[in-house]
């Protein structure tokens, strides 16, 4: 199992009930884009066509634990999948 901040187990998981665990270990597996945040948070996108929508999942520091995931509106690829 992978594994999640208390944030996200407590906060995303409630305000996104709608959101599976096996979409973000699909975004994280493989990623359309990553880039590496400021604070050392690792951002990863995916194109998940049960929502027809792009997955961002945010992990720490540490590479392996997810913090947040959420839909991105804002997210403009170079192609859409």
């Amino acid at each position: 199992m992978m594994p999640t901040t208390r944030y996200f187990r407590e906060q995303v998981q409630r305000k996104r009930p709608y959101l599976r665990i096996e979409w973000c270990q699909r975004v994280l597996s493989s990623p359309m884009k990553t880039e590496v945040e400021a604070n050392g948070r690792i951002r990863h996108w995916g194109w998940i066509q049960e929502l027809d929508k792009w997955l961002r999942v945010v992990m720490l520091e540490d590479g392996r634990t997810v913090h947040n995931a959420f839909p991105d509106r804002d997210f403009l690829p170079e192609h859409k999948p």
